[in-house]
């Protein structure tokens, strides 16, 4: 569905060259939800902005839905765009329209008749879940209702592709949920690919199947999402997915029980897919002469299947803790002993 090849983008200024985007190539197929992560500056806002053409690579090629969109212009390019829908961080609607007439708007561009136009937009409303306000202007909608007015725009002429520019960083977590969920809806029941920005992790946990890690400009990390959860290759990838998985209380929660339980060992347990639900603390009790503390813990769902950390201390003769230790590897768990006596 998109082909990213070899893309760079550089941006003249007074100091020099400045390069936004440094030779990124990616695959994106039909029918997934891609996401893009990266701190400020990585680079992901230009990137996606390349997608439908309001920016230009400087060198490469992409291609959207069959159509080369860093080379065609005018018309074609409009065309192009009625393919490649975008939804923004803050909106972008117009005010003086009321949802209903906002949803209408890129249908009264294209031409559409009267008749067909209301009868898209009342199907669009049911579907981002508006009814009832249809009537209602921007300035008397929640963030929430907003960004749903703002899916709704984007889907009216049927793309085949929506782009999603930080669209839940305004909104509170609940209401993120509430978008992201409905994102995962409209890309099951349209089988809309859907490409999203963010710095997030927690963004990317809950809706891409798979993830794009960004970085001065450059790709450093791609794979499966619950992959990336599970073996994350480079430190800022293991930042992001730390957002997630290790509550910041943790580290706080960790020193001050190594203080309270000065003996024995803290283990990290990392558990994938099935092996979140297995009984291990459970066997490991029962089966071996040690004693544990659950420190701290929390299971993440991905699209792919869950993903779950627990810090716990072990507190055992030294023998006996190193057989439950190896007893947890054999159950595909990771493990990583923290701290020693």
């Amino acid at each position: 569905m998109i082909t990213i090849k070899n893309v760079k983008k550089i941006y003249p200024s007074k100091n020099g060259q400045i390069s936004a985007v440094e030779d990124v190539n990616l695959e994106i197929k039909e029918g997934e939800i891609f996401g893009v992560i990266g701190y400020s500056g990585a680079g992901k806002s230009t990137l996606i902005r390349m997608l439908n053409g309001l920016e230009i690579p400087t060198e490469g090629s992409i291609t959207v839905a069959g159509r080369q969109v860093s080379q065609i212009k005018g018309s074609k390019l409009r065309k192009a765009r009625q393919e490649i829908s975008m939804i923004f961080q803050h909106f972008n609607l117009l005010w003086s329209r009321t949802v209903r007439e906002n949803i209408a708007f890129p249908l009264e561009i294209a031409g559409l008749r009267k008749p067909e136009r209301l009868k898209r937009v009342d199907e669009l409303i049911k579907l981002v879940g508006l009814e009832g306000r249809e009537d209602a202007y921007p300035s008397q909608l929640s963030g929430g209702q907003k960004q749903r007015v703002g899916i709704a725009r984007a889907l009216a002429n049927n793309p085949k592709v929506l782009l999603c520019d930080e669209a839940t960083s305004a909104l509170d977590p609940q209401t993120t949920d509430s978008i992201l969920e409905l994102l995962v809806d409209i890309n099951k029941r349209l089988g809309l690919t859907i490409v999203l920005i963010t710095h997030e992790m927690h963004v990317i946990r809950k809706i891409c199947h798979r993830v794009a890690v960004m970085e001065s400009g450059r790709v450093v990390e791609l794979g499966d999402v619950l992959d990336v959860f599970k073996n994350p290759q480079q430190p800022i990838t293991r930042r992001f997915v730390q957002q997630v998985t290790e509550p910041e209380e943790t580290k706080e929660t960790i020193e001050h029980l190594l203080e309270s339980y000065p003996h024995g060992q803290v283990v990290q347990l990392t558990f994938v897919g099935e092996g979140t639900e297995q009984p291990l603390i459970t066997n490991l009790i029962r089966n071996y002469q040690v004693t544990i503390n659950i420190l701290q813990g929390k299971i993440s769902k991905t699209q792919n299947g869950s993903y779950g950390t627990l810090f716990i201390h072990i507190d055992a003769e030294e023998a006996e803790a190193a057989k439950a230790i190896d007893y947890i590897r054999t159950q595909q768990v990771g493990v990583e002993v923290i701290t020693n006596d």
